[in-house]
């Protein structure tokens, strides 16, 4: 399992949407995040560990109505 943030960038007035849409229809989100700088919305996922990160964004993530611009995390070990 690969664990990805994604940090977006939604257009005016349409992160809560953003962010009901990700919950309700990318199964691998986990959690959504409201920020608060450069980006509205903070996303985990958790994909297959065969899954292609790039294509599950393009197609999955950045496809969502209202996502002006998305910045991907990639990480290694979760420590507890």
């Amino acid at each position: 399992m690969q664990t990805i943030f994604i940090m977006v960038k939604c257009e005016l007035g349409k992160a809560y949407e953003v962010a009901d849409q990700a919950v309700l229809n990318i199964e691998q989100v986990s959690e959504v995040h409201s920020t608060s700088g450069k980006y509205d919305l903070l996303m985990k996922c958790y994909l297959d560990d065969n899954q292609d990160i790039g294509h599950f964004v393009t197609d999955k993530v950045q496809r969502l109505p209202g996502i002006a611009d998305t910045f991907t995390l990639i990480t290694f070990k979760a420590f507890s």
